[in-house]
């Protein structure tokens, strides 16, 4: 069953408008995030067991972190990213593999990159953000292969961590503080619950479905540094971080503001484990099969 057959289209626009925000900072800080996802990637890939000749749907594909790694398996690989701005940095990452630019939630996958039906559908933290997950699930198991695989990471209900690190300082500035992201409700934290998720792929026609609860180490270190300035820009490059620099900055001016991310440089390093800003990160890791297989 696909999405088509479940009535009229939801259209994703707000989180299309988010990642149009956001989207720059994540091109311009990929390799922050693929080091400190670095473990939920390794997860997904060994999951999805992905082969020479296999035909990898990534969605929300980002900046193609799973995407070159699906080309090295041998595998044909496509990516769907809401944003343009992820496409593109994607097709410089993975210039093997097919990117469309569309909302995996309603878009005919298989008139975008025409091809044969998908063996695995992959995602690395992007399918918390469908604004109605059971119609997305179903479009996506509709381009599904007999006997294919679904396997994804998402932020599980407890992570605060990932979202608040390095802000908490910042946020005490603010009255009243910005609201956190909320559990199953599109955004981070939209498929936190492990119930919500089983539910939604059940319905959605998925079957053999395993809910596996993650706790990894997020370390952002890069290159041998303490990873305090890395932390920090992803930090502030996150919906909840816009919003306080938006706030903080105009209020303080400069000189406040700098004030103001000292005060957070000292917040991360107060908290180094080994030298580095790292921290356990909560995560499920979900597989399901294609119910026609």
């Amino acid at each position: 069953m696909s999405a088509r057959s479940r009535g009229p289209a939801v259209h994703n626009d707000q989180m299309s408008a988010d990642w149009g925000e956001k989207a720059p900072a994540w091109v311009r800080h990929e390799r922050i995030y693929d080091a400190a996802f670095a473990p939920f990637t390794r997860a997904v890939l060994s999951a999805a067991g992905i082969t020479d000749g296999l035909r990898v749907l990534d969605v929300g594909c980002g900046a193609g972190t799973l995407l070159e790694a699906s080309i090295a398996a041998g595998a044909e690989a496509v990516g769907v990213d809401i944003s343009p701005l992820m496409a593109e940095a994607a097709r410089r990452r993975a210039p093997e593999a097919r990117i469309v630019v569309a909302d995996a939630q309603i878009s005919d996958l298989l008139a975008e990159a025409p091809g044969r039906p998908f063996d695995r559908v992959i995602s690395r933290f992007g399918v918390m953000f469908f604004a109605d997950p059971v119609a997305a699930f179903a479009n996506l198991r509709s381009v599904t292969a007999p006997g294919g695989r679904l396997a994804f990471v998402c932020w599980r209900n407890g992570e605060r961590d990932m979202f608040w690190h390095g802000l908490r300082s910042l946020v005490a500035r603010l009255d009243p503080p910005p609201t956190q992201p909320a559990d199953d409700e599109p955004g981070p934290m939209g498929l936190a619950g492990g119930d919500r998720i089983r539910r939604v792929l059940t319905d959605a026609g998925w079957r053999d479905i395993v809910i596996e609860p993650m706790e990894k180490t997020a370390d952002f270190s890069i290159n041998g540094s303490d990873g305090v300035e890395e932390r920090l820009a992803v930090a502030l490059a996150g919906r909840v971080g816009q919003a306080i620099r938006r706030e903080l900055e105009s209020r303080l001016g400069d000189a406040g503001w700098a004030e103001a991310l000292a005060e957070a440089r000292a917040e991360l390093r107060g908290r180094l484990v080994h030298g580095t800003v790292a921290f356990p990160a909560r995560a499920w890791l979900v597989t399901a099969a294609q119910s026609d297989g």
